[in-house]
């Protein structure tokens, strides 16, 4: 793991945007197998794995960072640990909580339809930052991003019952609210493993863990309150299990390539990383239900990856084009 002190600064041109592909397209791999999880522990509700998820994350995360603790706590200032904190709280808790509340709420159909448009919120947001290629430039990448978006969310849409009930008021209030939160986490983070020189990027996402962790366990009493299910040994021990592997998988090893990525990228193309966990939550899914994919399912997949693509095509011509001018 590239320390930060040997990060590239804000603006600079990306310096292996292969390997930082790679590791977007690691992270997604391993944030689609979340969507998994529901299924596996289908007697606990979101909040509660949520919380177990979250405090596993924490745990292993101050285990790691155990014998470096000190000299990675002590160089911190009190910016970092405010920076950690609305990170945590915006990309993992109150995300998490939104999204569960929008698809009970609305539907999954109207959620994956307006999540889906993450990758272009990020983008949108990033193509003002200092080095990033022209607005005009991401545009063939954007609506590329739109319509497999589009192609998701109508693939949802017509497999689920038309004229759900839930599909509107608070909920659609709940997916934006979703959407908002991680597009601020995702631009929040990028930005700020810039500029930080004093911890690597796997020890900002331990840290973050740390913190996340810290933060659920404010949401405990609360889910005992909620608590109405009644489970035996054999349910906890498969809950803890899942738990634990998530936050190994997704949350650790995840968050430490989402780190190393966001700083081999720029901002604009970071967003278009977010695409990763569509194509392989949607790709586990298949394999889950045990079908092959439908049509439009096959076009999301054909526009995702052909977005990704025109976007590294657009920043990859900038340095020919500052040479010529």
């Amino acid at each position: 793991m590239t320390s930060v002190s040997n990060a590239r600064p804000v603006g600079a041109a990306p310096s292996h945007p292969l390997l930082g592909v790679a590791c977007g397209a690691g992270a997604g791999a391993l944030w689609g197998l979340v969507f998994l999880a529901p299924a596996l522990v289908k007697d606990f509700d979101p909040l509660q794995l949520s919380i177990g998820r979250y405090l596993c994350y924490g745990l292993l995360a101050a285990l790691m960072l155990a014998p470096r603790w000190r000299q990675v706590a002590t160089s911190l200032s009190r910016s970092h640990w405010f920076t950690l904190s609305w990170l945590a709280l915006t990309g993992n808790i109150v995300y998490y909580i939104l999204l569960s509340s929008a698809v009970q709420l609305g539907g999954i159909a109207m959620t994956s339809l307006v999540i889906g448009f993450l990758p272009v919120a990020v983008t949108v947001i990033g193509s003002r930052d200092t080095g990033a290629a022209p607005f005009k430039a991401l545009v063939p990448s954007l609506l590329l991003s739109g319509a497999g978006a589009l192609c998701i969310g109508w693939e949802a849409l017509a497999a689920s019952n038309a004229a759900a009930p839930g599909s509107s008021g608070l909920g659609l209030v709940c997916a934006v609210g979703a959407l908002a939160s991680w597009t601020a986490f995702a631009v929040g983070n990028a930005r700020a493993l810039k500029r930080m020189h004093v911890v690597s990027g796997h020890d900002w996402s331990l840290l973050t863990g740390i913190v996340t962790g810290a933060q659920s366990l404010l949401l405990l009493p609360l889910a005992l309150l909620l608590a109405t299910t009644q489970h035996d040994a054999h349910q906890w021990v498969r809950f803890a299990s899942v738990s634990l592997a998530l936050a190994l998988v997704a949350s650790i090893a995840g968050n430490a390539l989402w780190n190393r990525m966001s700083r081999l990228l720029p901002l604009t193309v970071v967003g278009q990383m977010i695409l990763f966990e569509t194509v392989f939550a949607l790709v586990y899914g298949l394999a889950w239900e045990r079908r092959l994919p439908s049509v439009f399912e096959t076009l999301a997949l054909v526009f995702v990856v052909s977005s990704v693509l025109a976007c590294l095509a657009a920043h990859r011509s900038l340095p020919e084009k500052r040479e010529l001018a």
